[in-house]
């Protein structure tokens, strides 16, 4: 059998995307709706009221034992030292050049036991890296991905939406926190976390209740601002806007977490050794040869992924990232620089359909949250 042509894998929540009006692409695999309605409508629904995603396609390891936490410790660049129950943690996880492997989270679940929520893209790739490694721990590791559903509830109406269904007032939950459902889902955690910039909420629960709180969360309630359906599409444009990174594209293999920005994430001086850690701090010490900036485009054209950027007809870069932003109004864009051009303000061009445009790398995230 031709494995290209293998059958796209598919959430939970297929079988509903019709009902709701979803046009699906091939991302990573996955058979997943890029829109609903359309792609600006759902953007500007999260950044005024609220919209819902399905984000069933990210993976899961359990991963608990006595090492556990000094299993993760080793695996991750963060420090798990900052995690009690009830706490999550983003961190990327690095090769031992100091590559990236992926970006992650870890929520701690109990002393013993942990749950890592990894990209849809590598979830194969990432257990494949935790179980080369979790032979040196008193570890049990185990990928639950196809039984967990997540879906992402974002955007400042987001805590009326949900406050229904989850006894403890969510306005106690703070950021990279989580509870759990009152109703809908036995074993559900509500955590107050996402990928777009605004204030959310993901819940995580069984596979198969995951339909049924869809729908709840989709009936209309009488004071009650309704979720707007929303896709990739949206989810892409509004992680842009706010600088979040993107695994293949801002973060890869060839692109360190420290290129990449997400530096607060990498504790070099944790306790423990973690993989990767010598090359990150020879490169911390010693500077980085190019690094991700933001940019703004100037003149006319959309930048995409592997334009090129260049100063005076020299390509010094590339981008990682680009769109125009629904929110501002203008092209920007991610792109990996030679250092010599990464000050803000820097004059640069985007080669789009091989014609020079011009741009600046500007501050980010291009969004705050008001």
């Amino acid at each position: 059998m031709d494995e290209s042509r293998m059958e796209a894998q598919r959430t939970p929540l297929y079988p509903l995307y019709k009902e709701y009006g979803a046009k699906t692409v091939d991302f990573s695999g996955w058979e997943m709706p890029v829109q609903f309605s359309s792609i600006l409508q759902e953007h500007e629904a999260v950044r005024t009221q609220v919209g819902l995603f399905d984000v069933s396609h990210m993976g899961e390891f359990d991963v608990r034992g006595k090492e556990a936490k000094d299993f993760l410790q080793y695996m991750i660049t963060n420090d798990m030292n900052r995690l009690t129950p009830g706490r999550a943690l983003y961190s990327p996880i690095c090769y031992d050049d100091g590559g990236t492997v992926d970006d992650l989270l870890v929520y701690k679940l109990a002393e013993e036991q942990f749950m890592v929520v990894v990209n849809a893209g590598n979830i194969q790739k990432d257990f494949d890296w935790f179980a080369q490694h979790a032979s040196r721990f008193d570890v049990s590791l185990k990928n639950v991905s196809n039984d967990i559903a997540l879906l992402a509830l974002q955007g400042p109406k987001a805590h009326e939406v949900l406050q229904p269904f989850v006894e403890q007032p969510l306005s106690e939950i703070r950021p990279f926190r989580f509870t759990h459902l009152k109703s809908v889902s036995e074993g559900a955690i509500v955590s107050r976390t996402g990928y777009t910039g605004e204030d959310g909420f993901e819940v995580y629960l069984p596979a198969a209740d995951a339909p049924a709180l869809w729908k709840a969360l989709l009936t209309p309630r009488e004071g009650t601002v309704v979720p707007v359906p929303c896709g990739l599409g949206a989810r892409d444009t509004l992680r842009l806007e706010a600088r979040l990174p993107l695994y293949g594209h801002e973060l890869s293999a060839k692109i360190t977490p420290l290129e990449a920005g997400v530096d607060f994430a990498v504790k070099l001086k944790k306790e423990g050794d973690f993989i990767g850690r010598g090359p990150l701090v020879k490169q911390a010490e010693e500077g980085f040869k190019h690094k991700i900036v933001g940019l703004q485009v100037e003149g006319r054209g959309i930048p995409r992924s592997e334009y090129a950027v260049q100063v005076n007809g020299k390509q010094v870069g590339v981008v990682t990232s680009g769109t125009m932003s629904p929110t501002l109004h203008v092209p920007i864009a991610l792109a990996l620089v030679d250092i010599a051009y990464c000050e803000i303000g820097t004059a640069v061009d985007v080669l789009i359909r091989n014609q020079p445009v011009a741009a600046k790398v500007v501050e980010t995230p291009f969004y705050h949250k008001a």
